[in-house]
């Protein structure tokens, strides 16, 4: 399976993913990466900082970025070269984010493509933008 390769990609596609963040995804994250800050794992604590409840990990939501480059657009294949984030909102347990990558820039004789980056919760506010580049997968000569 491939993803689409430079020459498919358009100015303007772009790929969409949503989930409803739950406790255990925060906890889950936490294990896989080490990241135990108990601002993301101990409400006693969190209701002492500024947002009052704990809150998930900013990378837990960037990662549903990486997810949509690699399955969706432009896919299976593709190589995340570089992503740059401003974390604007936090996410709360029970916030639906929905991720969106949109092509903005493609660099044909550089195999590498411009991507848009955000994710919004579920009552449309902008919790995290960015832009990445990604070198999409290369058409295969079977």
């Amino acid at each position: 399976m491939i993803g689409k390769t430079i020459d498919q990609l358009r100015i303007g596609d772009a790929a969409e993913f949503g989930k409803t963040i739950s406790e255990s995804d925060i906890y889950l994250y936490a294990g896989v990466t080490g990241d135990f800050n108990p601002a993301h794992l101990n409400e006693v604590y969190a209701e002492k900082t500024y947002f009052k409840t704990r809150i998930a990990q900013g990378m837990l939501t960037a990662g549903f970025i990486s997810g949509l480059l690699g399955v969706s657009l432009p896919g299976p294949g593709t190589i995340y070269i570089r992503q740059e984030l401003d974390f604007l909102a936090p996410v709360h347990i029970g916030d639906t984010i929905t991720a969106r990558v949109e092509i903005i820039e493609i660099m044909d004789q550089k195999n590498r493509v411009t991507v848009r980056t955000t994710c919004v919760n579920q009552d449309g506010t902008l919790v995290l933008e960015g832009r990445a580049v990604v070198s999409p997968p290369k058409a295969s000569n079977a």
